[in-house]
């Protein structure tokens, strides 16, 4: 009768974990390698140059097919074209930077923001996702939930910015993306929805993020209707740096 012993000192039991050991590890590596795709490789913080990860860890490009009939290769060791307005405060690696213009609109801090693809998030069927409610047939604001449209847009400083005229809903999702601002002073700029409170009582959309004035530099979208996924977070990044650089107040230690 088999008793599992391959040899006097070891089974199959051995073995079985030993193969699941080498498994375990090569699955490690794989994955870590996989990781690599998009980010890689880093760049020195102390200059321009790229480190070097080596032959091993980084992997071999790769051509993925995508959506709409376009091909990407990754990782593509594209580099960041982008200058920033800000400085280093020391020369060790790590140091922190300090803004020098307006760090709301040069995307420095938590306003800093990734550029993605220039193209409006599609579903399926490849119709845009976010999309202004009045060119839609089939959404509505429930009647138990507050409408903001029509309601006054006030900024952290507590002054009038201008007055929801629509809200960009997600079709995916069911749900209110950005409302649509037209602004005192003139034209139309995107709110997200997570830095709105809506105050269905006062007839209020209260903004703690930016001052009344500063959404005049809210970035823009450059086709009517349609918001692409790098402006997106242009736009996000926008509010997001509000909250520590609306004012030279927040931007101060708070003790």
């Amino acid at each position: 009768m088999f008793d599992g012993l391959i040899t006097s000192g070891y089974d199959v039991a051995e073995l079985a974990v030993d193969a699941f050991t080498l498994f375990f590890i090569g699955l490690v590596f794989y994955l870590r390698r996989e990781d690599r795709r998009e980010g890689y490789p880093l760049e020195v913080d102390t200059s321009d140059e790229q480190e070097n990860h080596g032959a091993v860890w980084l992997p071999e490009p790769k051509k993925f097919l995508l959506e709409d009939g376009r091909t990407i290769e990754a990782p593509s060791h594209k580099r960041e074209g982008r200058t920033f307005a800000m400085e280093r405060l020391s020369i060790w690696p790590g140091s922190p930077y300090e803004p020098t213009g307006n760090p709301l609109v040069d995307g420095v801090g938590p306003a800093a923001y990734a550029e993605r693809e220039d193209v409006p998030d599609r579903g399926f069927g490849g119709h845009n996702k976010i999309v202004p409610m009045s060119n839609l047939d089939d959404f509505f604001v429930v009647a138990s939930d507050p409408d903001p449209r029509g309601m006054a847009v006030i900024g952290a400083d507590g002054n009038r910015a201008g007055t929801v005229s629509d809200l960009w809903v997600d079709h995916g999702e069911q749900l209110i993306r950005y409302l649509e601002v037209t602004l005192e002073a003139g034209g139309k700029v995107l709110l997200p929805m997570p830095f709105a409170t809506v105050k269905g009582g006062q007839r209020q959309v209260k903004v703690r993020a930016i001052l009344a004035s500063q959404f005049e530099q809210v970035p823009q979208v450059k086709t009517p209707g349609e918001v692409t996924r790098r402006e997106e977070d242009a736009i996000c990044a926008y509010y997001a740096g509000g909250l520590l650089y609306a004012t030279p107040q927040r931007a101060e230690p708070v003790l």
